[in-house]
């Protein structure tokens, strides 16, 4: 089976939930700045989030690139993704409407490992089926930001747990930083097999 079907229903799913979160930010009924600006906290853990299923749509396109068959593991491995990241809508809402109280920015935080496990558990289905020798498995290679993120989410747990919630938030942004950084491994690979 080739990745096409795979690659549109996971963009339509994903376009769906910026669309869900979106949505959920409710417009002030006064004609106020300070109306608007009771928003913040709404807006700010939607911004995180938005910028968060960029990063997955980003990477998943490039990793699905040099992807050139899906087997029946791969696609229940994408749906696995995929249920995770359809969770973010959610846990997004809930830290947003309880201005980062700490068990929203908790589950907020276990919605975020989850995503990032489902995702590696999906690229490496994805490196079985290419082999060692694979574009993915070569371009991955010891994938130090992808074995260091979910230790930051635990982190970011914790932290929102037994410190402050606060303290939580900051180091799930600073995981995003991490990976909006362009990760060009792929890419390079991929053009120099063509």
């Amino acid at each position: 089976m080739t990745t096409a079907r795979l690659e549109a229903f996971s963009d339509g799913v994903l376009a769906i939930i910026i669309t869900i979160m979106v949505l959920e930010l409710k417009v002030p009924h006064e004609a106020t700045p300070a109306a608007l600006a009771a928003l913040w906290p709404q807006f700010v853990s939607y911004v995180l989030s938005f910028l968060y299923i960029g990063i997955y749509w980003n990477n998943h396109h490039h990793m699905l690139h040099v992807t050139k068959t899906v087997s029946g593991s791969i696609l229940w491995a994408n749906l696995h993704l995929l249920f995770w990241l359809s969770l973010l809508p959610f846990s997004t809402g809930w830290m947003g409407e309880n201005h980062f109280d700490t068990w929203p920015t908790v589950v907020y935080g276990i919605d975020l490992l989850m995503c990032g496990i489902a995702y590696y558990i999906l690229e490496r289905r994805i490196i079985a089926r290419q082999g060692a020798d694979g574009v993915l498995a070569q371009a991955v290679g010891r994938d130090l930001k992808g074995k260091l993120s979910p230790p930051a989410y635990l982190l970011g747990i914790a932290a929102a747990w037994l410190v402050n919630p606060w303290l939580g938030f900051v180091l799930y942004a600073l995981v995003a930083a991490v990976w909006v950084v362009p990760d060009r491994r792929i890419e390079r690979l991929a053009s120099h097999k063509a």
